[in-house]
């Protein structure tokens, strides 16, 4: 392993973009402005933006040069040769269908994969995984480790999936109503905590055993394969393109982001290693995304996802990568904030019910915290508590997660430490005040993924 300071940037900064600086009083009516919902915030009004990774990343020149070999014929780009060989040198499923982005692909899985009223188990839901599931007829049932839920626990491996958990919904429902188990790597709404191997060797076992297929969620996979040759005995010698090959071997298809590990704006695939499966997803993606060799992206974009697919293999990229979150992590552990523990990959996660535990969930705690942190200093994050948890299909009633968070998500190659040591500061002075705060009520929801779009008002 390199023993290199992990907070020095193994890049130079070529390109900047100027943000604003505004004060307290501009962000909360801003905020106001946006019913107290961090996503209906203009991004022009926002200094530091942590609200996702997930395509606010950082080009890099290469890939910059590979946009302008875009090949934007209809049929047969050679940037989708060129993704092609990235994702089998990578991951090394058989066929790659690509799509505009990852949910794309959770369309296309669910669609070819899920019978009406057949059961999805997964370690932990994921909003739109579990969308397109509920839309395909399926239902989520939940079998990660209960360690998933406590923000205490230190467990290496808090995604793992529950294998008597797992063995309880095959024996209940039967193997024929189980479409397939996905397993997410990392495992995002219970903190960006990862998978081990073992965990996804032995979940295979049990499932083809049983006739059942594991899909991966890889939108972070590579995240994933640095914590396992890290944290897993028997994988430090290991490079991460080797880790994540051997994780997908041990299962039948994937469906991946590219606006994550790949550090691209837009894009993703859907990966299989079956021929019949392969060609029910190249039906569909013709339908609602573009041609199977664009699959709703333009020929630069390819270019520049299977450029940015091999940058993020390299173990010096992703470990800086990791290091970033863990400098934040680290910052506000000493302070006393509370933090889901251990530190995850691609973000900070606050536990929000320690953080005010005079606001019950059901005046969402999280979405509260989430806003003030913003008034505060102008940093933007992400609810993942009972508002992204959404409501019950059958009876209405709200969801109601074991873990109540705000998501400080890491854009790769964006930030510098000292973007980070603002970001402590402003969340420290809050937490100095945090007596004070009271929670929200929902003045307008809508009827999906309300998480988006539902709007606020302060009690």
């Amino acid at each position: 392993m390199s023993t290199f300071n992990p907070m020095a940037e193994p890049y130079k900064i070529k390109m900047v973009e100027p943000v604003k600086i505004t004060t307290r009083e501009f962000r909360q009516n801003a905020a106001k402005e946006a019913g107290y919902n961090t996503f209906l915030l203009r991004s022009e009004d926002v200094y530091i933006d942590l609200l996702t990774d997930s395509g606010t990343n950082a080009m890099s020149e290469n890939q910059w040069a590979g946009i302008m070999l875009g090949d934007e014929a209809y049929a047969g780009s050679k940037n989708y040769y060129h993704l092609e060989d990235a994702m089998k040198e990578c991951y090394g499923y058989k066929h790659l269908v690509p799509t505009h982005q990852g949910r794309g692909a959770e369309q296309l899985v669910s669609k070819a994969l899920i019978s009406p009223g057949q059961w999805v188990p997964g370690n932990m839901y994921f909003t739109t995984t579990r969308e397109h599931q509920e839309l395909a007829g399926g239902q989520f049932v939940d079998v990660i480790v209960d360690a998933a839920h406590d923000p205490l626990d230190e467990s290496p491996f808090k995604g793992n999936v529950d294998l008597n958990k797992f063995e309880k919904v095959i024996k209940e429902q039967g193997a024929k109503n189980i479409a397939y188990i996905t397993i997410g790597v990392t495992v995002n709404l219970a903190g960006g905590q990862p998978v081990s191997m073992q965990n996804i060797r032995e979940v295979s076992e049990l499932a083809h055993k049983n006739g059942i297929k594991v899909i991966l969620d890889a939108t972070r996979a590579m995240e994933n394969a640095y914590f396992i040759k890290v944290r897993e005995k028997g994988y430090a010698a290991k490079s991460i393109k080797e880790i994540c090959h051997e994780m997908c071997g041990y299962t039948d298809g994937a469906t991946c982001s590219g606006k994550k590990d790949f550090h691209t704006n837009i894009g993703g695939f859907a990966a299989c290693n079956d021929d019949d499966f392969a060609t029910h997803m190249r039906s569909n993606v013709v339908v609602y995304e573009g041609l199977q060799t664009y699959g709703g992206m333009a020929g630069r974009d390819m270019e520049a996802m299977a450029r940015g697919m091999l940058e993020a293999c390299d173990d010096v990229c992703m470990r800086h990568r990791v290091a970033q979150s863990e400098y934040l992590w680290n910052l506000l552990d000493k302070a006393g904030i509370p933090l889901v523990r251990p530190c995850g990959g691609h973000g900070v996660f606050i536990d929000a019910r320690a953080f005010y535990p005079q606001i019950p969930q059901e005046q969402y705690t999280a979405q509260k915290l989430a806003n003030d942190i913003y008034e505060y200093c102008g940093v933007r994050s992400m609810e993942r508590g009972i508002v992204s948890a959404g409501r019950d299909k059958v009876t209405g009633h709200e969801h109601k997660p074991k873990l109540e968070t705000i998501r400080l998500t890491i854009p790769r190659r964006v930030y510098t430490q000292s973007h980070f040591d603002v970001v402590a500061e402003g969340i420290i002075e809050l937490y100095k005040d945090r007596d004070k705060m009271k929670g929200l009520k929902m003045v307008y929801e809508p009827k999906a993924l309300r998480f988006f779009q539902a709007r606020f008002e302060k009690l």
